[in-house]
């Protein structure tokens, strides 16, 4: 399954005979993974638009969705929104309406972009061979469960926060630019979990060189800590039987590994001899440059933590 809906445009929907064009479909809301109001809107949105940039595809609108407590501050309401807006904003997008309910606090947006289908990254779209770059360091799941139970203060999480309101837009760019083959955004379950999807989908292996993925800031250590997300647990028991773990990798490392991302960077798939030119088109927009394995032949499982 791949990241977002994609609709082939052609002929009957009014396009041109030979222009081929497709919407990318997508849909993402939950509750605060921070306090602080704006950040919580901006990471929603930040995330909602993260699937089409995960297809290779560029935003074009959003609906604002909602659900809002009673006895919620007006101006609670108004930051988070906010927070919401400028994202989308700075996607290059529209807000074309939404839906508002009462109730437990949720935010999110259904977003919808294009791409053209002769670029687009798909889940199915790896091949052995292919090098595999991360564009976030792993760790916000660690963070903000530190950050809940009072282990690390607002002001600690603040960069946490940051990165994950950061778009995806440029990352997206430069793989579109390079020849990506396949892309996912690492997100609720985990980098094993997504990278995963790929493998599966493509019919290979994932090999990743744990010493090479880059961690946020000190999480390692919160990790060692036991402060990982629910999500780590239940992702790791979960995918068991689908990935096989290195005799001697650290437990807290390979637990990062499992751990639920919010809003976090692309896992790109690209052929060996486009990745120098992934690398420069990464480099030119500023983003992070994080080799971390590569697909293999199926071996049996569908990762392999090394």
């Amino acid at each position: 399954m791949d990241d977002a809906g994609v609709v082939l445009l052609g002929q009957a929907e009014g396009l041109p005979a030979g222009v081929r064009l497709a919407l990318v479909l997508t849909v993402d809301f939950f509750p605060p993974v921070v306090e602080d109001p704006y950040y919580y809107g901006a990471i929603a949105a930040a995330n909602s638009l993260s699937d089409v940039y995960a297809m290779g595809g560029k935003p074009v609108s959003a609906l604002t969705l909602a659900s809002i407590p009673k006895e919620f501050p007006a101006e609670w309401v108004g930051e988070i929104h906010r927070g919401g807006f400028e994202k989308i904003h700075a996607a290059g997008a529209s807000i074309a309406g939404g839906h508002t309910v009462q109730g437990q606090i949720q935010f999110g947006f259904s977003v919808t972009g294009v791409v053209d289908p002769e670029r687009m990254t798909a889940n199915s779209g790896a091949r052995a061979g292919d090098r595999v770059y991360l564009t976030k360091p792993l760790g916000m799941g660690t963070m903000t469960t530190a950050a809940k139970k009072g282990a690390i203060s607002w002001s600690e999480l603040l960069p946490a926060a940051v990165q994950m309101a950061t778009l995806n837009d440029q990352s997206c760019a430069a793989m579109v630019a390079a020849g990506a083959r396949a892309c996912t955004d690492v997100t609720g379950f985990g980098l094993v979990g997504h990278g995963r999807n790929i493998a599966a989908a493509s019919g290979l292996t994932l090999r990743i060189e744990t010493a090479r993925v880059p961690l946020f800031g000190d999480v390692l250590e919160l990790a060692r800590r036991g402060l990982n997300s629910g999500g780590a647990k239940r992702g790791r028991t979960a995918l068991a039987p689908e990935v096989s773990i290195a005799p001697g990798l650290e437990d807290a490392l390979v637990n990062l590994m499992f751990d639920a991302e919010t809003s976090g960077g692309l896992l790109i798939a690209i052929p060996p001899g486009s990745a120098a030119a992934l690398e420069r088109e990464l480099r030119a927009r500023g983003q992070l440059v994080a080799p971390i394995g590569e697909f293999v032949a199926a071996s049996g499982v569908n990762v392999e933590l090394r």
